[in-house]
């Protein structure tokens, strides 16, 4: 017997769903997600309006189906580091509301990421439609 037959297995009592129930239940979670993100998060439903903004608009210019990808991607990219910036903030506050200076921080390095994802963004549409 070896030690990987040795160690106890977590979660024995707990099957984890496989195949399309497993696909079922993960775009259950997500939608119930952003629906979340849409009520209680300003930032994302600002990010939202900006997608719904810029799908048309990149229709409207004479670029390649691939430059056209690239744009709207990364719109899509700003939306996924504020999910992930709203993600960092849920667990900080979850863990303590007390003020703490790396919890300052966590949520300081969040905000960086969307505001880096923003200027990325800014820079792409700048570069594929000024050339």
């Amino acid at each position: 017997m070896n030690k990987q037959d040795e160690s106890p297995q977590l979660f024995d009592s707990m099957q984890k769903p496989v195949g399309l129930t497993r696909i079922y239940l993960a775009a259950k979670n997500s939608l119930r997600a952003l629906k979340w993100l849409f009520k209680n998060e300003s930032a994302f439903r600002q990010e939202c309006l900006l997608f719904a903004i810029a799908l048309p608009i990149s229709f409207l210019f004479d670029i390649t189906a691939t430059e056209q990808v690239v744009l709207i991607c990364s719109v899509l990219f700003v939306m996924l580091i504020e999910i992930v910036n709203t993600a960092i903030e849920v667990i900080v506050d979850r863990i303590s509301l007390e003020l703490h200076s790396l919890s300052g921080l966590a949520k300081d390095l969040g905000s960086a990421a969307v505001s880096i994802s923003l200027i990325i963004m800014t820079l792409t549409w700048a570069i594929i439609l000024l050339s």
